[in-house]
């Protein structure tokens, strides 16, 4: 099919959700693709932050084609030996040790807040300003966006919002309001144009938590896997969370997410009150095994770091701000993102936008080198001349 042809079907037979690119990719190589018309990209944006190891990661795309020959697909009403595998390999990188594996990250969310609710009794959510959990009704009620939640408000759980980084705020709601189960938060949130907070505010957060029985549950679907420099960045505030929800770079471009929750919420769960036909199928676990092994053979989560620090050289003087962390990257900048993006294709790079229209978000893979970086830098440094001249 030519590009056309393409773009034609797709808008033809296909409800409307995102506002597309006009371009119909067909291949992917490492931190490259390529369009229907052979044109290659420079791919910074990782269709969402999905694919930690670059595209088509060969032990990824080795061990789906050897599960696929061996069995497709049973359910989790009998045992897998690959799934099996799976869970104890992401068990040992990850700091919670018990897992309910699932399809997406809206999956995982709401597999959390119903374990949430269950546990404590509690039926209210807190989550943050800016936050964005998915699109399904559960975590949609915690998706702060209110052009989102407002068509299904009269059907939505109630949930209330606050700043992140206000650790006053969260103590005056949370020491009044006995029915909060949970707060769930992204530590740092990407579509709001990569907002966080500093290390003080989620130890205080925990604490805080602790001292009024809420549940802390991080979403980690675009921050975990080690996209910031540990597996979970809750690490790097020397705290554990009760629940981690992943997604997105966990399977390496294979639709796949998992709950991960401690020991006391896992054995507090009955037969029944959570399931999934195809969560923990065979195919996405055999991915889930080969990105973990890939990332911690080669220890991949220690170029997180690295490659933010490069692409910050790299963007001076051009770059307002430098936000983010590891290969979560938001830049912000003077002309509005929405004019950058069109020229950085024709330039032969795909990056994203974010809620702040200034702030451009950048998901490199971990696998992002020297040669990478300049060319990102090459084509942003005269996008922004152009723009601004």
């Amino acid at each position: 099919m030519n590009t056309q042809a393409i773009l034609r079907d797709e808008d033809t037979f296909l409800i409307p959700t995102y506002k597309k690119m006009p371009v119909a990719l067909v291949r992917g190589d490492g931190c490259y693709v390529w369009d229907s018309d052979g044109k290659r990209y420079l791919d910074f944006y990782g269709g969402h932050c999905v694919t930690p190891l670059g595209h088509c990661p060969p032990r990824v795309v080795d061990a789906i084609k050897q599960q696929s020959d061996r069995l497709l697909f049973y359910s989790n009403v009998v045992y897998s030996d690959v799934r099996a595998r799976a869970a104890r390999l992401l068990a040992e990188m990850a700091p919670l040790k018990r897992i309910f594996f699932c399809n997406s990250g809206t999956e995982a969310i709401e597999t959390a807040l119903k374990i949430a609710r269950k546990s404590t009794g509690r039926s209210e959510v807190v989550s943050m300003i800016g936050a964005f959990h998915g699109r399904t009704l559960g975590s949609l009620a915690t998706t702060w966006n209110p052009g989102y939640r407002a068509p299904f408000k009269e059907v939505l759980a109630n949930s209330h919002f606050l700043p992140i980084g206000d650790l006053a705020a969260a103590g005056s709601f949370l020491t009044r309001n006995n029915d909060t189960a949970a707060v769930l938060i992204e530590p740092v949130q990407s579509i709001a144009g990569m907002v966080s907070a500093p290390y003080e505010y989620f130890q205080g957060l925990r604490k805080l938590c602790d001292s009024t029985g809420t549940l802390l549950i991080f979403d980690e679907v675009q921050t975990g896997v080690g996209r910031t420099g540990t597996f979970s960045i809750s690490e790097q505030f020397s705290i554990v969370p009760d629940m981690i929800t992943l997604a997105k770079s966990l399977g390496s471009g294979i639709p796949v997410g998992a709950t991960l929750l401690s020991e006391t919420l896992s054995d507090e769960i009955q037969f029944g009150d959570q399931g999934s036909t195809f969560g923990g199928g065979m195919i996405a676990m055999s991915a889930v095994e080969a990105t973990l092994q890939t990332i911690r053979a080669d220890n991949l989560m220690s170029r997180a770091p690295i490659i933010f620090d490069a692409i910050t050289d790299a963007l001076q003087p051009f770059a307002l701000e430098m936000r983010g962390q590891g290969c979560l990257i938001g830049v912000r900048i003077k002309p509005k993102v929405s004019t950058i993006l069109p020229a950085l294709r024709e330039h032969g790079v795909l990056a994203g936008g974010s809620a702040d229209p200034h702030v451009m978000r950048l998901m490199p893979p971990l696998i992002a080198g020297e040669e990478q970086i300049a060319e990102f830098a090459e084509a942003f440094r005269n996008v922004v001349e152009d723009v601004q001249t």
